[in-house]
């Protein structure tokens, strides 16, 4: 099979160097080129087609491989006195905003097309939360106001985690109830809290022991050992392995750099785990052009159109609503926040954990790839418009 990953490589890199000159998110064409790929009959790559876009394979790949490397990689970077300056309109988003985008979808895909409570609280968890991956790989390239991008780097980060607490809640719950609610509630706690005191204990150690070393090498793979470490192991007594990347990192790339990294290995590093997250993003979006040739779309039309209007405007409404608590925001830049809640590889990778016995599985998978689809090729390529249009450097 491992040829079959290098031939995907070459397309994926061949493709983002034809966006480079072109000037263009090399995650939007990627994309187009998956689809290219997906809906055209090429002899030669129907094994790899048929390979790639299985559920098996596209989980394992995103979930185990990708999400921690990437994540790992956008926190090492973050600085916490910039996450710390802007604290209030990150927690504002990532909580209070992901809970309502949470409701107003359920709520509005239950009322408005007649999806069950469970299918209905599904979709809105698979759509709560913007992907990390899509908004840090097109957000990077546009030279954003510092302030504005941290919030929007932030926001991704932790917010994914809380999606996909989410979305396990809502895979289980067919009836809403007073005692579920609450059950809910504290399991949620649990599993974001477990989570960070994982990644932080995780970061902590790991900087203590860099402290003690002078090789990049080893300093660099110590770094691999941790994301992939924390992530396996909340995921082990079933906390989120998102959120413990995420501090972990947070924690190595602040206090680990400070107390132990020479400017050789922070050169080294950051050099390593930018190539490693531009590999993983470049394949993740040629995977999810691919994975069309692995989903019905008939007769699902009115859903998916509903579905995405429903999306962009309980997004939009979350996002103006939450920072009504955060007059320090410019209003400029809150439909630049709303426009650019991309969502990306991680919904798909989600909703295709469901069981196939799950009853209305097909319909979501339908939604969620269109969703994903619309949000990566319209939203992903238009917000740098809104970004000069509103004047915001």
């Amino acid at each position: 099979m491992i040829h079959y990953w290098l031939v995907l490589l070459t397309i994926a890199v061949a493709v983002a160097y034809i966006a480079d000159k072109m000037k263009q998110p090399y995650p939007t064409l990627l994309v187009i080129a998956g689809l290219l790929l997906g809906v055209i009959p090429i002899h030669a790559l129907d094994e790899i087609k048929t390979y790639v876009a299985s559920d098996h394979v596209f989980q394992t790949a995103v979930i185990l491989i990708f999400l921690s490397a990437l994540i790992g990689d956008a926190a090492l970077k973050l600085h916490v006195q910039e996450l710390k300056a802007n604290k209030r309109p990150i927690l504002l988003l990532s909580l209070l905003g992901t809970f309502i985008t949470f409701v107003l979808i359920a709520g509005l895909c239950n009322a408005l097309l007649g999806l069950s409570l469970q299918k209905s609280l599904v979709f809105g968890a698979l759509m709560a939360a913007t992907d990390p991956v899509s908004v840090l790989s097109i957000f990077k390239a546009m030279g954003l106001n510092e302030k504005l991008s941290t919030i929007v780097e932030g926001e991704s980060l932790a917010n994914d985690g809380v999606a996909v607490v989410l979305f396990k809640i809502a895979a289980v719950t067919t009836v809403l109830s007073a005692s579920g609610i609450m059950e809910g509630a504290v399991e949620f706690v649990k599993v974001v809290l477990g989570g960070i005191i994982i990644g932080m204990v995780g970061g902590f150690i790991a900087s203590k022991i860099t402290s003690k070393i002078d090789n990049y090498l080893v300093e660099i793979g110590l770094s691999i050992v941790l994301f992939y470490g924390v992530f396996e192991m909340a995921e082990m007594f079933h906390l989120s392995g998102v959120i413990s990347v995420v501090f972990a990192g947070l924690i190595l790339g602040t206090y680990g750099k400070k107390i132990g990294m020479s400017d050789l290995t922070l050169d080294k590093m950051d050099s390593f785990w930018e190539v490693i997250a531009f590999i993983a993003n470049a394949l993740i979006f040629l995977m999810v052009g691919l994975e069309i040739s692995n989903i019905n779309f008939t007769d699902k039309w009115l859903e998916i159109g509903g579905s995405i209007l429903i999306v962009v405007a309980a997004r939009f409404i979350a996002v103006y609503v939450s920072l009504l608590m955060d007059r320090s925001i410019p209003s400029s830049w809150k439909p630049i926040i709303a426009w650019g809640g991309l969502k990306g590889s991680l919904s798909i990778a989600l909703i295709l954990s469901l069981s196939p016995s799950f009853e209305g599985r097909d319909l979501l998978l339908a939604m969620t790839f269109s969703n994903v689809v619309f949000s990566l090729l319209i939203q992903g390529t238009t917000v740098s418009k809104l970004v000069s249009k509103l004047k915001v450097s």
